[in-house]
């Protein structure tokens, strides 16, 4: 039989001060490291605002047509022709500036979550010890209620964008390791014994053979590090993150059913978008900028050698 809470008392079941002693932890952790948390918060406040003015300089058409190009190289016109839409309906909305904003928080989380991530994954497919460590907790850090990362990173940076971009990060940097962890481990081990075969060091074969041979499920693994990015970035609003997230925590407050709407369609326009960007770049030799590589080499090819017969031709005659 379940015990209610005021029969805990006489059934010998001890209250564990779980939280008191993790908040103590967390307070020792702020007084020791206050000059690096300081440091964090500064460079994630001016990496943030400085993307986010680099992103608003141009006029709204512009960097339409600059994502539009970028979408067009990446995959192809089709992607293209599809990104003008999303980004004139962001423009319709009159939430372009917001959108930026979140856009530059998702940008900084993203690299900042990668840059642990993969090699962080490398290590943990090449040790089984940090694989077994590293396990809980990145389950931890997916399984617990995504708001509730909001409340340590305001007790340690406050109200603004550093708190949302660290939430951003724990929320979103697991799949990063997971799947880079997968990635290496599933390299045909043939090939690996062939690489040590002919003499390859750990490192070449690591960056001849392993992460070129994993690119595609590493690629994968970045998407989804993208989309829980842009996800979180939404509950950054109630932390005072800026952004669509602000729209939509005011939208909540004020029961604006229109507006928060507007606010949410905004960041699935620039799901779709960063999600078919980033799955094209798991299939580089589909891109139209892949193509044209390719065109231009045999080309480039062709050309040396008919320079290099006329120069021996003009040798004779001379």
């Amino acid at each position: 039989m379940l015990l209610a809470d005021e029969e805990t008392d006489g059934a010998f079941i001890p209250r564990l001060p779980v939280g008191e002693k993790l908040e103590e932890g967390f307070d020792w952790f702020q007084d020791q490291f206050s000059g690096l948390i300081r440091g964090v918060e500064i460079a994630f406040e001016t990496t943030s605002e400085g993307l986010a003015e680099i992103l608003a300089a141009p006029d709204a058409l512009v960097l339409t047509a600059i994502f539009a190009l970028i979408a067009f190289l990446m995959r192809d016109w089709k992607l293209a022709l599809l990104t003008v839409p999303l980004m004139l309906f962001i423009v319709s909305v009159d939430l372009w500036e917001e959108a930026l904003e979140t856009l530059a928080l998702v940008a900084v989380a993203t690299v900042v979550a990668l840059v642990i991530a993969i090699p962080l994954g490398v290590l943990a497919a090449k040790s089984q010890f940090v694989s077994r460590a590293v396990r809980p907790v990145l389950d931890l850090m997916q399984t617990m209620p995504a708001l509730v990362w909001l409340i340590p990173t305001l007790a340690m940076f406050g109200l603004g964008m550093p708190a949302g971009i660290l939430a951003t990060i724990i929320f979103a940097l697991p799949p990063g390791v997971r799947f880079t962890e997968l990635a290496i481990r599933q390299v045909d081990s043939e090939v690996v014994e062939a690489g040590h075969a002919f003499g390859s060091t750990g490192w070449q074969i690591l960056f001849g053979i392993q992460l070129p041979l994993a690119t595609k499920t590493i690629m994968a693994g970045v998407n989804q590090v993208i989309m829980l990015a842009l996800s979180m970035a939404v509950f950054g609003g109630f932390v005072g993150a800026g952004g669509l997230g602000n729209e939509v925590s005011g939208a909540i407050n004020t029961i604006d059913l229109e507006r928060g709407l507007e606010a949410g369609l905004c960041v699935v326009m620039f799901a779709i978008y960063l999600d078919r960007v980033t799955a094209a770049l798991g299939a580089t030799e589909e891109s139209t900028l892949y193509k044209l590589l390719r065109r231009r080499k045999p080309q480039q090819q062709q050309t040396e050698p008919d320079e290099a017969e006329a120069a021996e031709a003009s040798t004779k005659t001379g």
